[in-house]
């Protein structure tokens, strides 16, 4: 079945509004169970999001491809599988519903609605980091749409698992992310100065493994019997 653009929309709105919600407020919740221990408040952290990850593509993917990201869009663009008009569109309500995504979680804490991050993040481990993250994120999701489609949602949700311990960055692997967790002072923030560091990063690394992957095995809209 093909939805249209206005239900596309309002599905990426809400996946990535479910995905900032669970990963800011599961890194308040976890920090503030962890008495202190990071590695505890780490792995809550990651569990509710690669939970929440597998959850959401499930629901949303066959509505909207469920990109929830800025990056994985501009992958399919580059595809030619995504017009660039429906991909402004899509960006534009990934970072409104990133953004309502953290909102919802500092209302459901207590917290203020938007604080800036004072979380350093930055240098060049870093965004390393970040490019490598976002280029095993795009990895698998072209590589399952090409030849298991039904593994992308379980697939995306363990390698963001993974990505939170492998990567010195916590693998944020997506420029919406990124900006709504520049707008917390939690846990899972990262100060807004560090933010455009990892988006460069970011987009590097989408770009980078979009054309890697589509040269080996094909753009993922390809026939699969292939």
């Amino acid at each position: 079945m093909q939805f249209d653009l206005p239900r596309r929309l309002v599905a990426e709105f809400l996946g990535t509004a479910f995905l900032l919600a669970t990963v800011i407020g599961s890194g308040i919740m976890g920090s503030s169970l962890a008495d202190g221990n990071s590695a505890i408040a780490l792995l809550g952290n990651t569990i509710a999001t690669g939970a929440i990850l597998a959850v959401l593509i499930l629901i949303y993917g066959p509505v909207s491809g469920a990109h929830f990201n800025p990056a994985v869009t501009i992958s399919f663009v580059l595809q030619r599988s995504l017009g660039w008009r429906d991909a402004v569109l899509y960006i534009g309500v990934q970072l409104l519903g990133g953004l309502f995504g953290a909102a919802i979680a500092h209302i459901m804490f207590g917290e203020p609605l938007f604080a800036a991050s004072t979380t350093a993040r930055t240098g060049l481990a870093q965004w390393t980091a970040e490019g490598v993250a976002t280029f095993g994120l795009v990895a698998t999701i072209l590589g399952c749409v090409r030849f298991r489609p039904e593994a992308v949602a379980y697939a995306v949700g363990l390698y963001i698992t993974a990505g939170y311990w492998f990567t010195s960055s916590t693998s944020f692997a997506n420029p919406a992310v990124t900006i709504a967790r520049s707008l917390t002072d939690t846990f899972s923030g990262i100060r807004p100065i560090d933010a455009p560091g990892f988006i460069a990063a970011q987009f590097i690394g989408a770009v980078v493994a979009t054309v890697v992957i589509v040269w080996l095995v094909g753009r993922a809209d390809q026939n699969n019997s292939t």
